[in-house]
């Protein structure tokens, strides 16, 4: 009798194990071909929106350029429309004595609202959310899946960033990371 109990307590984990499991992944899933395709032009209107922003760009000698990458945490399309609660990072690099120069950045949350554009047949951004600065956390809440809500606690890598600003400036891979001032 005590096997059985001791069976059927197992099993009964083994089964609430595997449903924990089942739901952690499909509520992480994101569409990578969607991605790929809506990507390109959250980037590029990230790039557009920093421009002019940084404060390496108010030093005439320093060529600054902003480098910006995005992190979807939660997609949904519906017709020609998509829904991208993303994470960003922008960051403004420029290059000084051989050295990578790390003059501006910011990670921020959004939420990206894209459709088609009927030109190209590529996406367009119509609309972006962010926090507001006082309450963020609250905002993240409500516009986020529970699961996105806690990758945003992670943070981004600048390496992505880091490389091809040194490829844009046409340092070695190894060049130091200096702050600007």
């Amino acid at each position: 009798m005590t096997s059985v109990r001791i069976w059927g307590t197992g099993a009964g984990a083994v089964v609430v194990l595997v449903a924990a499991g089942v739901w952690a992944r499909g509520s992480s899933a994101v569409d990578a071909g969607l991605w790929a395709e809506v990507r390109p032009a959250i980037e590029a209107r990230l790039v557009t929106q920093s421009a002019g922003t940084g404060e390496g760009e108010s030093e005439p000698a320093l060529r600054s350029r902003w480098f910006c990458r995005a992190e979807a945490l939660d997609l949904e399309a519906s017709g020609g429309r998509v829904r991208a609660g993303i994470n960003t990072l922008c960051e403004e690099y420029g290059e000084r004595a051989g050295a990578l120069v790390l003059c501006s950045g910011a990670e921020i949350p959004e939420v990206v609202r894209l459709e088609r554009d009927p030109a190209d047949g590529g996406y367009r951004v119509v609309s972006e959310e962010q926090a507001p600065e006082d309450d963020s956390a609250e905002w993240e809440e409500h516009h986020f899946s529970h699961y996105a809500a806690s990758r945003l606690d992670r943070g981004m890598t600048s390496t992505a960033l880091r490389a091809a600003a040194r490829t844009h400036f046409g340092l070695p891979a190894g060049a130091p990371v200096r702050d600007c001032y």
